[in-house]
This record gives structure tokens, sequence and C-alpha cells, in this order.
């Protein structure tokens, strides 16, 4: 059976689509058996059930799986071995397959299995008809992500076509407006229009006001499905929280018993959904927080006697949805941040200067801990103290466009609070021209805006900075920031005429300098393509109403060229290190949720792929530190994935390593030929085999 619910929701969907294309697959065999990629199609369905099912520990399905995928083997080589007869018999053993699969989901479920009346368990079935088995939901489909993103993509330029018509609306009112003057203008001087001036204004009349009515009634018409189609599509990507949440109790419980600290995980919003692509992202950056709050917040059961603590500490993660953000809060009851810590380790490492902690507030100096490289751990463990701290979380949160605030109280806890968008694919955005082009400045990094005067520029450690909240904030020109050829914002009489924006990131404050401020509109954020994924300070792009294409940019990095131009405050902090990453290839999504957990576990960043044909365009959008593949996946196989991986110069040295159900001597040598560094088979899976070949070939 199978206890993680996660798992056999996955298993039910997944072994049905499974058992249908081989019940529709054999049933054509059986009509026309001269198709050879009909039979590797069934192959490669059979094996992925048969893997499947032995990552869940299903054997009954395994070894039924197995037999049949041995006749469909034969099949791929003889064709004398698809007749009718032996057809029949592959559908005999798919219905023992299907009664298999229904007793472990029922076993699981913890109902009764789903069987026929006198059915017994490995009994062979008739082909027709066959035990009851799980079938497709009515009310539910599979939808390849990627098609909902175009979706999105087209509901959002629905949207700026709708509000480029609402421009148009307004010029044909300025053309009834000059109508209507004309006519004024007519009637005031009649002598010198002419008799038949009116009779020829008057139709040009009517017709703009059938034409305003008619492109009225269209406009709304266009807002309505634009609306509905966008929030259909956002609502169909939304997941809930509990995808993630549930790997988490698990975590913090071995975690604490180690460090031998009684503690309680608190979970609340599991069922706030969140689009799935917010999910993929702040699963790490939680689970880093959880591993601090136990590491560093809960303190040993003697020192919470002595504080007058319950024994037992208290970590609470909590999820909730505001109109325009997801929330998700993070705290414990323990010790707090150690403040004078902090304001030590940022002097020891040349963070900040003592004359500039001196200036910051103590919420200002508490940030710091956000900053790359700060720990204020003296000793490293496998948990902490190698300087990756709450940097990795800031950075993370970032790049979804959120923001994340602490707010701690020495001996009483730490409280962090993300604030993430429900979606990432529309941006609301504050629009600026700089040197005489517009901008886009996410709003949730916008805290305030003033107009320039001479008098407001100061000169602190002889950079620009103006007073925001009485507190100095660096000011910099947009457009010399972004390096257009606009000159530097100076205190003279032309300064009055600029605008500052003033932009807030978890690592600080700062003010930007712009020409004006144009607009402020939801937009559809278009990811920067290969040729801009690594300019800095680009989020991405947008198309305005006005038909312009807007960069929009981004407040974080903006920030850190600050610190670049500026030398910073003293020696620069330690590169933070990052966790291996390893590509995971795989077809059975079973299969590869469960190898994904594994390797999470074992500290790994994991990157999926659906196939071998994912799994390239995935290396060539990013750097791995190893590839885990199965060997039969549609569209580009492992042994054809690792050949390729070969081929490329910049990939000679990827560690490849083949994790499949094909177990000959035989295909061994197959994929060590490919060009694989390791074999490992299904049928001995060994996770701790898996993990230790890594860390060798790493």
């Amino acid at each position: 059976m199978i206890a993680d619910e996660r798992l056999q929701d996955l298993f039910r969907q997944e072994s049905s689509d499974y058992l249908q294309r081989l019940d529709d697959g054999l049933l054509r065999l059986e009509r026309d058996a001269g198709e050879d990629a009909a039979v590797e199609a069934l192959f490669r369905d059979a094996h992925s059930l048969k893997g499947a099912a032995h990552m869940l520990g299903l054997h009954a399905v395994e070894l039924l799986a197995h037999s049949l995928e041995d006749m469909l083997n034969a099949a791929r080589h003889d064709v004398e071995t698809r007749g009718p007869e032996h057809v029949q018999e592959m559908l005999r053993q798919l219905g023992d397959i299907r009664g298999a699969v229904a007793d472990a989901l029922a076993a699981s479920a913890g109902t009764a299995p789903a069987r026929g009346p006198g059915a017994a368990a490995g009994a062979p079935a008739p082909a027709s008809p066959r035990p009851p088995a799980p079938s497709p939901a009515l009310d539910a489909v599979r939808i390849d992500a990627r098609r909902l993103d175009t979706l999105l993509n087209a509901s959002g330029e629905l949207a700026t076509g709708c509000t480029r018509i609402a421009r148009r609306l307004a010029d044909v009112d300025a053309i009834v407006d000059r109508c209507e003057e004309l006519r004024r203008a007519i009637m005031n001087e009649p002598a010198s229009a002419g008799p038949g001036a009116l009779a020829l204004l008057a139709p040009v009349e009517a017709m703009l006001v059938r034409l305003r009515a008619a492109m009225d009634d269209d406009h709304a018409q266009l807002q309505r499905v634009s609306g509905e189609l966008g929030e259909g599509v956002r609502a169909i990507r939304l997941l809930p929280l509990a995808n993630i949440f549930r790997q988490f109790p698990r975590m913090v419980q071995e975690l604490a018993r180690s460090q031998g600290k009684p503690v309680e995980l608190v979970i609340e919003g599991e069922d706030v959904g969140a689009d799935r692509r917010i999910l993929e992202e702040i699963r790490d950056p939680l689970m880093h927080l959880l591993r601090n709050a136990v590491d560093h917040g809960i303190e040993l059961a003697d020192e919470r006697a002595r504080a007058g603590k319950p024994a037992v500490g208290r970590i609470g993660l909590r999820a909730r949805r505001t109109e325009s953000a997801l929330e998700i809060v993070v705290d414990d009851d323990g010790r707090g941040l150690d403040e004078e810590a902090i304001r030590q380790a940022a002097l020891e490492r040349g963070l900040e200067s003592a004359a500039t902690l001196a200036t910051m507030t103590p919420a200002q100096q508490r940030a710091l801990v956000l900053r790359a490289g700060l720990t204020t751990t003296r000793h490293v463990t496998d948990v902490s103290g190698r300087g990756i701290g709450l940097d990795v979380v800031r950075e993370a949160v970032e790049r979804m466009k959120g923001s994340l605030a602490l707010d701690s109280a020495p001996g009483r806890g730490l409280r962090l609070t993300l604030r993430l968008p429900v979606t990432l694919v529309t941006a609301r955005i504050l629009i600026v021209e700089a040197d005489r082009c517009p901008y886009g400045l996410p709003v949730e990094h916008v805290r305030g805006s003033r107009r320039l005067a001479a008098a407001d520029i100061l000169l602190l450690d002889g950079r620009d900075a103006i007073l925001f909240d009485d507190r100095p904030v660096p000011l910099v020109a947009l457009a010399d920031l972004i390096e257009r050829p606009a000159a530097r914002v100076a205190p003279d009489a032309g300064a009055s005429a600029c605008m500052a924006v003033i932009l807030e990131v978890a690592a600080g404050c700062f003010a930007v300098a712009v020409e004006a401020l144009v607009d402020e509109q939801e937009v559809v954020l278009k990811a920067p393509g290969s040729l801009l994924e690594r300019v800095r300070n680009v989020a991405g792009a947008t198309i305005l109403d006005s038909g312009e294409i807007c960069i929009v940019l981004d407040p974080p990095d903006l920030f850190a060229s600050i610190r670049r131009r500026s030398g910073g405050t003293g020696a620069p902090a330690p590169a933070p290190q990052r966790r291996n990453r390893v590509l995971l290839a795989e077809d059975s999504i079973t299969t590869r949720t469960q190898e994904s957990r594994i390797l999470e576990a074992a500290g790994y960043e994991v990157v999926t792929a659906v196939d071998g044909l994912d799994a390239l365009r995935k290396l060539t959008r990013g750097e791995f530190d190893a590839v885990v593949t199965d060997v039969n996946m549609p569209n580009v196989d492992g042994l054809e994935l690792a050949r390729r991986i070969r081929c490329e110069v910049r990939h000679a040295h990827l560690p490849v390593i083949l994790v499949t159900s094909l177990a000959s001597d035989e295909d061994r040598m197959r994929g060590l030929e490919a060009g694989a560094n390791a074999y490992i088979t299904k049928p001995g899976f060994d996770q701790k085999e898996l993990i230790e070949c890594l860390e060798r070939l790493i």
C-alpha cells in the first residue's frame, strides 16, 4: 500500500493513463501487427508502469507488469509473437494488472478491493469483461503546464488589446467633441460656412455616435471575456500549498531529534492555492527557514527551562491569501536574533563601517542577516555555519518579485514574513521615463515618490542621497544606473524638474531619479529570452497599451549595481556556496517524484525533465553537476541523451547516471558505450547506492 497521499494521487492518475494506453494499443496491435512504433510505445508504457510500481513497493503490480513487459519485448524483436493469440494473452495479463492496481489503491485508501464478485487476487482474468480499475475522472484533465502558460500569455495580450481599445474610444470621443465644436461654429457664422455645411455634418455625427456605442459594447464584452479567461487559467494553475508543506514535518522532527530538542511544528493554510511556479521556487527557501528555526532558534531543553519557556519548542508555518498577494509566515518561540553578534559579524566581514552602523535603526541592523556571507555561528555543522544564510532565502523571494520582512525580539523568537505574488506571469508596474524611454518598476518595491529640488540632494560619503522617513538613502539617476547616455543628476536649476522614486528591497532602501512618472499598469511580464537572460538589472519586458516595448527593471539587481558602483564599504563578502544541481530525466511522474524526493533529501537541488528531449532543452539553459536519467523514455531515450551530452565539449565531463529496470549485461554495456558513468538497476534499487554514486562522481 502507498502511505503518502500525494503519491497515491499521482499513481492513481498515472496508472490510469498507462492502463488506458496499453488497452488501446493492444487492441490496435490486434488489428495491425506490423506497427513497430506501436509496439515500442506499448513496451515503454509497461516498463514505466513497472518502474513506478517498484518505486512505491507495489510488488504484485511490478511482477505482473514485468511479465507483460517481457511479452512486449519479445514482440519488439519477432513479428510472429504479435499474433492474435499472443495479443489475447497480453490483454489477459493487462486485466490482472488492472486488478492488482485496484487492490493496491483500495488498500492504500483503506477501502475494500474493487474487484468483481468471486475474483481472487492473482487469478487469471478473462479478456472481457476485465476486473474494475481506476478510471480517469471526467471532471479532471492533465494539461501540459506550458500550454497553460501560453493561454495565460494570450489572455494577457487580450487584456492589453482591451486597454488599447479604451484609448481608441477616447479618440472617438475627441472626434465627437470636435464635431460638436464645428456645429457650434457653423451655427454662429452660417454665411462663411455655406448653406449645406450643417447638412453634411449631421450624418457624420450620427455615424460617430453609432460607432462610439458599438465600440463601447465591444470593449465591455472583450473586457469580460479577457477577465474570465485570465482568471480561469490562473485558477487552473493554482495548486494547494499542501504539496510542499507536507514534506516538512518529518524533516523538522528528524533534525530536532538529532539535536535533542523537543519541537512541535504547527502548520496552517495548507489549502491555500498558489501558482505552480511559486510552489517550485518556494520549497527550498521554506526548508532553509525551518532548518534555521530548529538549529539557530529553538533552545535546548535546559536553556528553555531557565528562561521559563515550555519544554517543547514551537515552530509555526502559516499561509494565507490576501487580495493581491500570497503571505507565508515562518516563526518560532526561540532565542531570536542576537543583534550584537549581527553588528559584530557585519564589521568583521566588512559589510558595513562602524559609522554607518551607528546611523542605522534597529530594524535596519537586524536586516543585515539578509546579506550574503553573514553568519553569527562560530562553528560549522552540517546544518549551518558556512556563510549560507538568509541571503539565499532573500534572493529566492526577490527572484519571484516578492519581499521578505523579519521581526525579532531577543529571547522571544523570530518571525519572517514572505509576501509573494499570486502568479509570476503578470505584474503591476510603475512606468517611468529615463532618457526619454519608458521603464517599468515593480510596484511591490515602490515606497514613494517626490519631486526633487536642488536643496533636497545631500552628499553622504561622497555620494548623492536624499532623506526618506528621516533617514538618508542613496540617490542615483536611473538612466546613469542602467548605462543610458543621460547625464548624472546634479543639484542645479534643472534638477527641480526631476522625480525621485524610492525603492525598497530586502537588502536596503534607495532612490532613483527619473524624468517623469508616466502611469501604473497591470502587464503581462515576458521573461528575458536567451539573449537577455544574463543582462543585469533586467527582470523582463512587456508591451504597453501604446504599443511601445517597455523593459521591466529588477530592483534588487539595481541595488546591487549601486553597491558595486560605490565599491562597497570594505572587503567583499565571500561568495555564497551553492548546492549541487542534478538534472533528473524520467517520464513516469510517480518515479520522478519519488527519485526527486530522495535527491532533495540528500541536499541536492533537483531540476526535473519529462523525457530526454526536455532534458536537452534544460541543459542548454542552465548549469548542472550531474544528470540522472531513465533509459526508456519517449522522444529521446536515456541512451541517446547520454550520447548527445558526450557530443558537447562543455559537457564532456558531466556525470551521467542511468537508473533503469533494464538489468541485463547487454543493457549495461549499451549504457556505458553511450557515455554513461554509472548504471543502476531499479529491480535492486538502493537509494544509498545512488547518493554515494553521485557524491563520488561529482
